[in-house]
């Protein structure tokens, strides 16, 4: 009986655990997503107006799809 017993909480202490670490998994890559949003039109045109460039709307769409497509 013991044995069943130990292999029962083993059990359930790995199904506990691992609920438990996905949550907060789940919610500190939440945090980091907030706090450090991917790159997005806004900062492309800061970066190009940052090396001295006008972009036109081609250029930045351009970017945005190749990020994307690399995602």
């Amino acid at each position: 009986m013991d044995f069943w017993y130990g292999i029962l909480s083993l059990v359930v202490g790995l199904l506990i655990g691992g609920g438990l670490g996905f949550y907060f998994t789940r919610k500190k890559f939440e945090k980091e997503l907030k706090e450090n949003p991917p790159i997005n039109e806004k900062m492309i045109r800061a970066m190009f107006l940052q090396m001295g460039r006008k972009p036109s709307e081609s250029q930045i769409r351009q970017i945005m799809k190749s990020v994307n497509a690399n995602r």
